[in-house]
């Protein structure tokens, strides 16, 4: 396959040095990692179909992948496969101002889409943290979110149609270039299915008019508690920030550390409230929000100046996850879903679960939608640690999953969550799942081994075989 691809994609397109391979062993959740045995590196459509139908022909697994950044072990290699990078897809190739639409190849970054028409009264809203270096493929793939996603919702809310190599190769465009289009949406179907279905390779998004006014500020509270309360008053009282979200206090350090953006570390967590829209309506929730906050007990509360004062505080929040490299050399992130309200007594849980495992845990969330991204700290080069430091992370998708909540929020199951799907799904939702995704891949050949629990994810690599956490609490079966 190698000698048949590489006059197509060229000396540096088909990558087979132990070195360059080791590159892309894993994306952003380091603990899962396989080097690939081949990475494929195509500049085009044509080219990255070349790339899938030599797959089929002979009958090799692939994994796409965009910059890496994804965060539940999506894009990590399989064994016997090969890896397709989209990186140098990466075009801006259509701007329609008056429709209010751009399309793009899949390796242009969630940050250069808003950047390219900065000066037009328009923007991208989805804004994962990670903006200025994930890709749209990337979020095509995970559905990803961002701390704007309560108002505006995820990347399936933003996407008008795409186009896709099959697992067969062929290429197909699903969608319309327009708010709505005729017959099923297998659009849809395809954001969020993490490179299971095939390989994506333009994207038609849809750009917002930049809002009249936004006004931001930042509350201290005593307890993660007393925020919440605040998250409940805000969202009961029938308004709908902009963004929401909230850092407790092991995250605060974290973030200060890094950035010194100006958050109070003595605060038990603090609340960011972002208001967009007329400014009319925007002043005048802007005044209940912060009379819900003190209510809920704020001990202060700052309020934003200008466009620089808010992009140092998002800097500050958007740093959280780098930022735990302050804290310890390594962490599970996790990515559970559960009601508001619920979001007080699951927060003392996890601090239970924290306290008993002798692991500490930060707490960042996206707190308006119930999103929330425990980080459980601990250093790999300590017998048994990284091994501990899983279970606890599973035990908080249980939690979530216990209160009502969801595995996942924005970051995708990948390999990561596979095993914890029986934790959510019974036998016959997980089948449906599965004859899904054979339809559009008979011979299983894309990102196999991710989102749907086999017998080689759940525990028969990377590494010998050890029994899941949720396993050993009678919740899943080694398959």
């Amino acid at each position: 396959m190698r000698d048949e691809l590489a006059p197509l994609l060229g000396p540096d397109g088909v990558l087979e040095h132990p070195a360059q391979r080791r590159t892309y062993a894993a994306d952003g959740l380091a603990a899962l990692r396989e080097v690939p045995p081949l990475v494929l590196l195509p500049s085009s459509t044509e080219e990255a179909a070349a790339c899938v139908r030599a797959c089929r022909r002979h009958g090799v697994p692939f994994v796409p992948r965009g910059a890496g950044s994804g965060l539940s072990g999506g894009a990590m290699p399989h064994p016997d496969g090969v890896l397709i990078g989209v990186a140098r897809l990466r075009r801006i190739l259509d701007v329609d101002l008056a429709n209010g639409r751009m399309t793009v190849e899949p390796g242009v970054t969630n940050r250069e889409i808003s950047a390219a028409v900065e000066g037009h009264d328009r923007y991208y809203a989805p804004d994962p943290s990670s903006q200025i270096v994930c890709t749209i493929g990337g979020n095509v793939a995970e559905n990803s979110g961002g701390v704007h996603c309560l108002k505006y919702g995820f990347t399936t809310n933003h996407v008008l149609a795409l186009e896709l190599i099959t697992a067969e190769g062929e290429v197909e465009w699903l969608g319309a270039p327009t708010a709505d289009s005729v017959g099923y949406d297998l659009r849809g179907l395809i954001v969020g299915s993490e490179g299971t279905l095939g390989l994506v390779t333009k994207v038609v998004v849809r750009l917002l008019r930049t809002p009249e006014s936004v006004r931001t500020l930042v509350a201290d509270f005593t307890t993660p508690r007393d925020a919440g309360d605040a998250v409940t008053a805000i969202t009961a009282s029938g308004i709908v920030p902009a963004g929401l979200e909230m850092l407790d206090h092991l995250a605060i350090q974290a973030c200060e550390e890094d950035t010194g953006v100006g958050l109070n570390r003595d605060a038990g967590a603090v609340l960011l409230v972002e208001l967009d829209g007329p400014e009319a309506e925007v002043d005048r929730e802007f005044e209940a929000v912060q009379a819900c906050c003190r209510e809920a007990g704020a001990t202060a509360i700052t309020i934003a100046r200008d466009a620089a004062d808010r992009a140092r505080i998002w800097k500050g929040r958007k740093a959280a996850f780098a930022a735990m490299g302050r804290l310890a050399p390594d962490y599970f992130v996790q990515d559970g879903v559960i009601p508001r309200t619920a979001l007080g007594d699951v927060l003392e849980r996890i601090a239970d679960l924290s306290s008993e495992a002798g692991y500490r845990v930060a707490n960042v969330f996206h707190a308006g939608d119930g999103n929330l991204h425990p980080l459980v700290l601990y250093d790999g080069t300590r017998p048994g640690e990284a091994e501990e430091a899983e279970k606890v992370a599973a035990r908080i998708v249980e939690l979530c999953v216990d209160a009502g909540g969801s595995i996942t929020g924005e970051h995708g199951v990948g390999a990561d969550k596979a095993c914890s799907m029986p934790a959510m799904f019974g036998e016959e939702d997980l089948a449906v799942f599965e004859r899904v995704r054979r339809a559009l891949d008979p011979d299983g050949l894309a990102n196999p081994d991710k989102v749907l629990p086999t017998p080689r994810l759940c525990g028969e690599s990377p590494g010998p075989y050890r029994p899941h956490p949720l396993e050993e609490a009678g919740l899943a079966e080694r398959l």
